[in-house]
């Protein structure tokens, strides 16, 4: 019964990939409608209301130490780090499947010593000190951040269509095409591409995760996202200011939540799709 099941089926058959699909797509629908929707404005200051306001009828989550609406902050940064981690993971994924493909299927050349020693050198630097000072070097906009995340990220998925590669390179119909002389460009992209890249998927949703958390420790310590912008990640420096962590909780707990329930959502999803791409994990709906 199992083994007949699709990776549709399998997929829904497991109950926390489902909560971790419907959470991701509450929130995106949330950070991209409600400011609208309630005309929630994140850099306008409420004189009224003062600073450090706490939760009201007004405010829902009060305000900052500028007057700000926090949850319209919220919101509005909900954009900036899900933008951040959905297009990082999507650049990561634009380099990281050529270069494995190229470094698998020239197995033996230059390509491939070249494309994994790079990846090595990569990385052998920790990767939030190698992004903490690329981002110093380029500037701390939203797309720089991108940039660097996105080509930082590559390697682990260029390692994984890398290993693939070989595997799926010396399989019969892999064999067959090549007997029959067709050109590699063809074979690549009709016979090991859709074979080697279907483990990436799975971990796409992880690299997502670690591109959030990448922006929003860049953004926590000073360096990522700068005011008046906002994401989770510059919202939770306020937490830096004792008075604030103590007093003031309603400051930085929400994006805390945020990041935490995302990051989590994000793991249940992408174990979802390993379970559902690789019948030998999947062990029945999880609870």
């Amino acid at each position: 019964m199992r083994g007949s099941m699709g990776p549709l089926g399998r997929f829904l058959r497991d109950r926390r990939a489902v909560a971790g699909l419907v959470i991701l797509a509450v929130e995106t629908l949330a950070v991209l409608l409600l400011p609208a929707l309630f005309g929630l404005a994140p850099n306008l200051t409420d004189a009224a209301a003062g600073f450090w306001a706490p939760p009201s009828a007004s405010h829902w989550l009060g305000t900052d130490d500028v007057g700000r609406d926090v949850l319209a902050r919220l919101l509005c940064g909900g954009r900036v780090s899900l933008l951040v981690g959905f297009s990082a993971a999507g650049i990561s994924l634009g380099v990281g499947v050529p270069l494995g493909l190229l470094a698998g299927w020239r197995q033996g050349s230059k390509w491939e010593y070249g494309i994994m020693r790079l990846a090595d050198v990569f990385q052998s630097f920790p990767s939030i000190v190698l992004v903490l000072c690329l981002v110093s070097l380029v500037g701390a906009s939203v797309w720089n951040i991108v940039a660097v995340i996105g080509l930082l990220g590559w390697t682990g998925i260029a390692r994984l269509v890398y290993a693939n590669t070989l595997t799926v390179r010396e399989r019969e119909y892999a064999l067959a095409a090549r007997a029959l002389g067709g050109r590699w460009t063809t074979i690549l992209r009709r016979n090991v591409l859709p074979n080697a890249v279907g483990p990436v998927w799975a971990v796409l949703p992880l690299r997502v995760g670690r591109a959030i958390l990448s922006e929003s420790s860049l953004s926590f310590l000073g360096v990522g996202i700068r005011t008046p912008q906002a994401s989770w990640g510059s919202l939770i420096q306020y937490a830096t200011n004792t008075a604030v962590f103590v007093g003031r909780p309603w400051i930085w707990v929400p994006p805390a939540v945020c990041i935490v329930v995302t990051v989590v959502s994000l793991q249940w999803v992408g174990d979802g799709l390993r379970n559902a791409l690789d019948p030998r994990f999947y062990i029945g709906p999880k609870t």
